[in-house]
């Protein structure tokens, strides 16, 4: 239960980041994009004056006037007629030698030799507009037959922008981590009663296991001196049917007790050889049934873990295999990229699809009778998996169920 708080905790914060992230970015890429336009708007303007503003331009026609208030900002951006006034920029066009020089210098921070070799390295690029040095955006534009370039200082008007790029980039760091803190908060409140209730559940089947027992090896006992006695009858025979069964059910309620409590050894397991020994024990089973087994298993496949699960797990495929194929099953071991892989095919009545649920604890497919077992088997080889750091899927396809584990 607290790996799925976790994983609450984790796609909630995950969902809050993209949001954040596609939020603010389409917020700071509308606000750049805006500040572009405008500085194209200017550029425009020096480009129509031949490198510089005309005298008494008319202020660009088609785009709206912004106004604030009644009488005090006023008409605001590329529109406002100080705009000419205020403009930081160089022109920088060819002589009548056809050599390049600045025809317009209204920029403090750069001087004439650096705005030349600017102007080039914009003429080379092969570009006619765009940003450099992540302030300064340029326009190249033909006039006659003279190649002009010219070069604004956007740098005051972007600094807002780049303070809300960086405002956004904290905002969201500090968006991220109060969420984490709220969710790991809210989290531990609302896990609490399933938390409760897998609790109760884990002491149930503990003390069920318990209780179950003695009853179990008292009738047992009681059977075998019967039958000593008075000797074996149909009777008997169910009973100790029955006691066969809830035995193995107690066993199972044992094992889900163990994956609970988390504690395991770690040794090193052939795989192979544990395979092929409950094989070869189970031929006999499959022949009784007429179910023609074969097998593909690489030698010498190992891991390092709990050699009790890991066996109690291959008997459970294989009792499986041999309880609900209906006449043919195999079985695959490989290394196969690093990663051990273990398949079990068999044919079947039930239809294509995903079959994850036959691995939750108590769940039987339609293709199983009462007779047939708990539900609880292959949950334990999803445990098991599991605390193996592995994967477990299961799937029908043309006929063929297909369960495949992955180490």
């Amino acid at each position: 239960m607290i790996k799925a708080r976790n994983k609450f905790v984790l796609f909630a914060i995950l969902s809050v980041s993209i949001l954040l992230t596609v939020l603010l970015a389409v917020i700071n890429g509308i606000n750049f994009s805006m500040a572009s336009e405008d500085a194209d708007q200017i550029t425009q303007m020096i480009a129509r004056g031949r490198g510089a503003f005309e005298e008494g331009a008319p202020l660009e026609q088609g785009r709206p006037q912004m106004q604030f208030g009644r009488g005090g900002m006023g008409t605001m951006g590329p529109n406002s007629p100080e705009v000419a006034n205020s403009v930081r920029y160089f022109t920088v066009a060819p002589d009548e030698s056809g050599e390049s020089k600045v025809i317009s210098m209204h920029i403090s921070e750069i001087d004439e030799s650096e705005a030349l070799a600017l102007a080039e390295s914009l003429i080379k690029s092969g570009k006619t507009t765009g940003w450099t040095n992540l302030k300064y955006r340029y326009r190249v534009y033909k006039n006659d037959t003279k190649t002009f370039v010219t070069v604004i200082d956007q740098g005051r008007e972007l600094l807002p922008s780049y303070r809300i790029l960086i405002f956004s980039i904290i905002g969201e760091l500090a968006g991220i981590i109060i969420s984490f803190a709220f969710l790991m908060f809210i989290g531990k409140r609302l896990f609490s009663p399933l938390e409760e209730a897998d609790r109760k559940q884990k002491i149930f089947i503990c003390d069920a296991e318990k209780e179950f027992k003695i009853p179990l090896t008292v009738i047992n006992a009681n059977v075998e001196l019967i039958e000593r006695t008075s000797g074996t009858s149909e009777q008997t025979q169910a009973i100790n049917r029955q006691v066969k069964k809830m035995s193995a059910l107690v066993k199972d309620l044992g094992s889900l007790a163990i994956f609970d409590d988390g504690d395991t050894t770690r040794l090193n397991i052939n795989l192979s050889e544990a395979l092929n020994a409950k094989l070869d024990e189970s031929l006999a089973l499959f022949e009784q049934k007429n179910i023609a087994l074969s097998r593909s298993v690489e030698d010498g496949v190992t891991i390092k873990g709990d050699a009790d699960a890991i066996r109690r797990s291959i008997a459970e495929l294989v009792e499986n295999s041999a309880k609900f194929a209906v006449s043919s099953a195999s079985f695959e071991l490989k290394n196969e990229n690093g990663r051990v892989i273990l398949r079990q095919i068999n044919d079947t009545t039930l239809p294509s699809g995903n079959i994850e649920q036959i691995f939750d604890r108590f769940t039987t497919l339609e293709n199983a009778d009462d007779e047939d077992g708990h539900g609880i088997g292959l949950s334990i080889v999803k445990d098991t998996v599991k605390t193996h750091n592995g994967r477990t899927t299961a799937k029908v396809e043309d006929g063929r169920f297909i369960l495949e584990i992955m180490l």
